[in-house]
């Protein structure tokens, strides 16, 4: 299990997770579905899942809710998420 910093993006034309923003650097997850009765909130869970190789319930928000910056936990192979996150965030290991 890991745990990553995202800043959410709703109401983007297409779901989309890569690249990163703000400071400290926090992994930009678009995602189509306005922020309106956590709708953005189970998109991003779905879009952080398939961009893991993981499945939604493998996805849990602990804090930011209701924010733009949230904190979240992804329960799989360490190592292989770290990697993966780096991959995203374009940070070449």
């Amino acid at each position: 299990m890991i745990t990553i910093e995202i800043r959410v993006r709703p109401n983007a034309k297409n779901n989309r997770v890569g690249g990163v923003a703000g400071e400290p650097p926090r992994l930009v997850v678009a995602v189509a579905a306005p922020a309106v009765d956590g709708k953005a909130n189970a998109a991003v869970a779905k879009v952080v899942a398939k961009a893991f190789d993981l499945r939604a319930r493998d996805i849990s928000i602990v804090h930011g809710e209701l924010a733009r910056d949230k904190r979240l936990t992804l329960s799989g192979d360490e190592v292989e998420l770290q990697s993966r996150l780096a991959e995203l965030m374009g940070i070449l290991s």
